[in-house]
């Protein structure tokens, strides 16, 4: 079985099941219907305008049932689903597109004038419209799809290494990277999200976060797809309205990063909440403060599970127990069923259990490479083992803490200090909200950290209580030499800190 046939079989099992409920829209579509608009997708894509397998198709668009059709709809004739992050400019964009090549761009309304913007600068040959878009030249997508035939499309040979998905990295190095996620890659995350996570046909799951990202696309929905489950879709996020489909809904497994979920505890309609139908909430993204999974299990009795994926290793590489989830707060869990993981140090060795080291993953849930880029895929592929990037330390119960990015890692008096462990002791503040650690250049040490800090609303703190804090929490050497305040720190679309932007405000370089 390939990831292309997942919609196919799982119409065939259960046609009539509620499997999606479209917010913007207000309709509910089962399976079959599902799976009748993804070959309507895939057979006007192919007779209107020669999409053939390998062929990518990309989509500028909030979130919307547009992206479900052609993720799966894509997958049945072998071309690539290659969705675009519409947060970037137009010139991030138009970089991406022209290496990305692809053959059809669909737009949104909202994204008309950024594509009017790039348009002399990007080669596709062909541009479809959204919801009324108007986009010279361009065919409407509600039109072609009505009009096409919905029965399964003639299926091209696949292999499980073929191209499935094109999904672009932040870019916060040079250019962005396109990481090339193969059918089975698709296949094995649902297989092991449903195994390790415990999912049922039963189950509830709203999508909150951009669908451009892997997030939006495959910690829930594929899976929830592949075992019967149910998909409620959100075009954006909003505290009250999220919170009120929750629980009108009776969703039972919720993804959220860590300030979406400060941003719901602090919302009017937190405390009316009544959370008593969901198994669990995950937190992804960026790490999540122990102290605000303590809070929601105390407040509300819930169980929040801190997890970890990245684009190119699939999105849920670790598992936590419900009864594990609140006595190891801070740890992402233990490894998937089907992966093999390790912690080494810079020559590739096995460090030491309990000593930190980067997290390197192997299994068929890891990407095929980067698109066009050899020199990127050979550093970070090495005899099958994916370099993460992110450095890790696992306990005496085989439990695995994130401790930060190796590129955010500081070197003070030749000991490693890992940002997010001292982060971590900073949000543990009640008047902070976030913190983030970046190194500057010192004469006697080498490198010093520097935490910049956003309060709480409302409250205040000066820097010397919270230096005073990590005394005792914290090594010295880990205890950053300076505290800069900020009203906020600036976030990607899924909740990570953006250190670029810091790096450049406090104009220090990473040499890393």
């Amino acid at each position: 079985m390939h990831a292309a046939d997942l919609l196919s079989k799982r119409a065939e099992l259960t046609p009539n099941r509620e499997a999606l409920f479209d917010l913007h829209t207000g309709q509910r579509h089962t399976f079959a219907e599902l799976n009748t608009r993804a070959n309507r997708a895939a057979n006007f894509l192919r007779q209107r305008f020669g999409v053939q397998k390998g062929d990518r198709v990309s989509i500028l668009a909030q979130n919307c049932l547009p992206f479900v059709d052609l993720l799966f709809g894509l997958g049945k004739i072998g071309a690539v689903f290659a969705p675009l992050n519409w947060r970037l400019t137009a010139r991030e964009l138009a970089y991406i597109v022209n290496d990305l090549q692809p053959k059809v761009l669909v737009c949104g309304p909202e994204y008309v004038s950024v594509l009017e913007e790039m348009r002399e600068t990007v080669r596709v040959p062909f541009f479809v419209s959204l919801e009324g878009a108007d986009i010279p030249g361009a065919e409407a997508y509600a039109s072609l799809l009505e009009q096409a035939d919905g029965s399964e499309p003639e299926r091209p040979p696949l292999d499980p290494d073929d191209a499935y998905c094109i999904l672009y990295t932040s870019g916060t190095t040079g250019h962005p990277k396109g990481a090339v996620l193969p059918h089975r890659q698709i296949l094995w995350n649902a297989i092991n999200t449903v195994v390790s996570w415990g999912l049922s046909e039963k189950d509830v799951s709203p999508i909150l976060t951009p669908m451009f990202h892997s997030g939006g696309l495959f910690v829930f929905l594929v899976p929830l797809f592949y075992v019967g489950g149910r998909i409620v879709l959100a075009r954006s996020f909003d505290p009250e309205d999220s919170l009120k489909v929750i629980v009108e809904e009776k969703c039972t497994v919720i993804l959220g990063v860590p300030t979406l979920f400060q941003v719901w505890m602090n919302s009017p309609a937190f405390a009316e909440a009544d959370f008593g139908h969901v198994h669990f909430f995950i937190s992804g993204g960026a790490p999540c403060p122990p102290s605000l999974i303590r809070a929601w299990s105390r407040t509300k009795g819930v169980t929040m599970r801190q997890g970890y994926g990245l684009t190119e290793v699939g999105v849920n590489c670790f598992s936590m127990t419900d009864e594990d989830a609140l006595r190891k707060a801070g740890s992402v869990g233990k490894p998937i069923f089907h992966s093999r993981m390790r912690l080494v140090d810079a020559e590739g060795r096995d460090v030491p259990r309990g000593e930190t080291g980067e997290l390197v993953i192997a299994g068929p849930h890891v990407t095929a490479g980067y698109w066009r880029n050899p020199e990127a895929s050979a550093d970070s592929l090495r005899q099958g083992w994916f370099r993460t990037g992110d450095m890790a330390r696992q306990d005496e119960e085989g439990y695995f803490y994130i401790a930060g990015r190796y590129k955010d890692m500081i070197i003070s008096g030749g000991e490693n200090v890992y940002a997010a462990e001292v982060e971590a002791v900073f949000r543990e503040h009640d008047a902070v909200a976030d913190a983030a650690l970046i190194g500057q250049p010192d004469e006697k040490w080498g490198e010093v950290g520097l935490m910049v800090v956003a309060l709480k609303p409302g409250l205040s703190a000066a820097a010397e209580e919270l230096l005073a804090h990590c005394q005792g929490r914290l090594a010295r050497y880990k205890i950053p030499k300076r505290v800069e305040f900020v009203a906020s720190l600036p976030y990607s679309p899924y909740g990570k800190v953006m250190k670029a932007e810091l790096r450049k405000q406090w104009k220090v370089e990473s040499g890393k």
